[in-house]
Parts: C-alpha cells; structure tokens; sequence
C-alpha cells in the first residue's frame, strides 16, 4: 500500500496581518497533484487541519474543496484526526456519512473508537487515528488517572491495538511532541507546561509506520516514525525549513519505504538586515515574491521606513530595529516617578534603556519641539 502523510495545514492562518489562505490553496493544489503522480492508495493527515477552534469561512470552504476533489473526483481515500489546534467536535461534523465515501474524520477521543481498515493486494492494513488527547480526557473516558500526554497516549493505542490482530499492518496517525524531535520557536501551541507534553517514542513500536503531526519541521524519529511538517512556513523561525509530504509504500510484510517530495510556496519567507540606506539603494529582485521580516541596524529610527522600503520589498511583513530587539527589555526599564519626571525626562530615561545611549542636544530639542508642536495641537482642540 502506497500512501501520502501530511499534517499541520493549519487553515485560516493569519500571518502578521497577512491572510495566507490563497497560499495555502495554491499547496494543497501541489499535493493533489502529487498524489494523483504517485498513485497514492490513500492521504492521512496528522492533525491540525485548521489554526483555530472556529476557523473562518473561508478555511472551511478550502477544506470542503479540497476534500471533494480527493474523495468525489479522485477517489482517494482520505483519513483526518483532530489535532491541539482544531475543535474536535466541528471536525467531527458528518462521520458516519463521510466514512462511506472513504473520508474518516476523527474529532473527539472516544473510548470506543475503530480503527481504519484499508485493503491492498495483500490484505489489510489497519489505521490507528490517535486523536490529540489532553490527559485529563483521557482520564475521564478511562476511568483511570492519566497526569501525562504519554500516559494519555498509551491509553488510546491499548484501546486501538485491542481491535487489530496481533500480526496485521498496522500504521498509527499521531498529533503528539515525540520526545527528542526538534521544535520551532514561535510557531507550534505548547501542549503543556514543562516535559508533560512529551511522549516516549517508544509507544509506537507496535506500528509498521506513523503519521506525526504538530511539530512544524520535517523530520525523523526514526525510519518508521516521522513528522512530515506544516503545510507552509509559518514563522520567520522556519526560514530554513523544507516543507514536503512524505510517499510512505507499505510491503507485504510491513516494511516499509519512504520518499520525501518538497513543497514549494507561493511566497517563501526570508529575513533581509542591514542599514536603512544600503537596503534601499540595493535591487534583489529574487525577494521581490517573498514575505519579508526586515530588521534594521541603524542606530537611530527612520521615518517611515517600512512604507520607503516596500517601495523596494513589496511584501514586508515584519520590521523591526537590531538595536531596540538586543537592549529592549522594558520590563528592566527603570520607571520614574511621574510625579517627579516631566515627559521628556520620561522619554530621555527609556531612550537610554533601550539604546545604551543618551540623547544628544540636538536630538533634546528635536524632541522639546516635537512636545511643544503636541502641546499646541491639543489646545486648539
């Protein structure tokens, strides 16, 4: 059996303002594609189908294309699990209705949930969907205490693995942080404070293959436990990622292979630093397509600087300044006494914090002015 492992597509995305949902239309058309090329048996997806519990209109509009494509005119078999981010229950929408046409979405954890039962030329390979468990959910449906996610976990594959013969293939789909892969800064939802979240890789033994989702990068536990990664770059921490999908072949005996496709984004990201004057003046037409965080090393801030430099990046999505990021830490910013400081006193002390440096007389009476122009404005009001 020959089939395409996916995850984290994570729809409806908002990212620093930009809506991603035409890009991420544009991706899943490239996986369409790349499974009908490979003639995949079936599609699982790894949980986080959509960023947010109620997703907006438009995501649910792309999933429900999407879907009808996959299952109505190609007929591949497709197999969903909810994962941290999504709302089980709005997932869950239709199952029994959708499992006849070969679509198994699984929403909440169920104490009585089936596996997935797909056929070959060689007989059946059973699907463990193990939905994102919180260990208090689990706790409730097992009637036992469950403090941990690996303990959660434990629970839902003892449920799944009671169901499928001892010596059947078996493939496990797993929205879970498996202990030692690598995270992303800033980009996946914690699932739990400290090392409660993390699950023991271990627990996936008995499968032949299994489907990760959560974690935004690709990459490999193991030969037969893999994180395939998110459908887009969704954090300027992921610029050097590689985004794909993984063709898992599944033998006759359960071995198994696997080749690792790229996706390619409409817009990919990238981080462009250096002085205000030098961006400016140098042409990289090879970023004109890309969503751009641009930090500035000038010592001092420039008028209007993202609207001056869009006029060379068109997609700048994130600026900041070098300087403001190392030294400002306004928490330790020492907080005058209001009554005791004027305003510019104010601004003087957390220019200081934040640029190690104080203001010279010439910037205290740009500044004084700048006051006064205030002053008068407000009193003409």
């Amino acid at each position: 059996m020959r089939f395409l492992h996916t995850s984290d597509w994570h729809l409806g995305r908002i990212f620093h303002g930009m809506h991603l949902i035409t890009d991420q239309a544009a991706v899943l058309e490239q996986i369409m594609a790349i499974a009908l090329e490979t003639k995949v048996d079936a599609i699982v997806v790894a949980g986080d189908i959509y960023d947010r519990a109620v997703p907006p209109t438009e995501a649910v509009s792309l999933l429900d294309a999407t879907l009808q494509k996959l299952i109505l005119k190609y007929h591949i078999p497709v197999l969903m699990i909810a994962g941290n981010h999504d709302n089980p229950d709005r997932l869950n929408f239709g199952q029994a209705l959708f499992a006849e046409n070969k679509l198994f979405i699984y929403g909440p954890v169920s104490a009585s949930a089936s596996p997935v039962m797909l056929e070959d030329k060689f007989g059946p390979v059973y699907f463990a969907p193990l939905t994102y468990c919180e260990p208090l959910t689990a706790t409730e449906l097992s009637g036992t205490k469950q403090t941990t996610h690996d303990a959660a976990l434990k629970w839902q594959i003892r449920q799944f693995l009671g169901q499928i013969p001892t010596h059947a293939r078996k493939v496990a789909l797993s929205h879970a942080f498996v202990t030692g892969a690598k995270e992303t800064p800033d980009s996946e939802r914690p699932l739990a404070a400290g090392g409660f979240s993390q699950v023991d890789i271990t627990n996936f033994a008995p499968f032949n293959y299994t489907a990760l989702g959560h974690l935004h990068a690709c990459q490999n536990c193991s030969s037969t436990v893999r994180y395939c990664g998110s459908l887009l770059k969704y954090s300027f921490s992921e610029v050097c990622q590689k985004k794909a999908v993984h063709i898992v072949d599944l033998d006759a005996e359960g071995k198994i292979s696997v080749e690792t496709l790229p996706l390619t984004a409409p817009h990919e990201l990238a981080v462009v630093k250096g002085d205000f004057a030098r961006l400016m003046a140098e042409s990289r037409p090879e970023l004109a397509e890309n969503y751009l965080q641009v930090i500035l090393t000038d010592t001092a801030p420039i008028l209007d600087a993202k609207n001056k430099l869009e006029t060379v990046y068109p997609h700048i999505l994130q600026l900041s300044y070098e300087q403001l990021v190392a030294h400002g830490d306004l928490d330790s910013i020492r907080k005058p006494s209001p009554r005791q400081s004027t305003t510019e006193d104010l601004f003087a002390e957390f220019f200081r914090q934040t640029t190690t440096r104080s203001l010279t007389d010439e910037e205290k009476n740009l500044l004084h002015l700048a006051l006064e122009q205030l002053a008068k404005e407000r009193r003409q009001l």
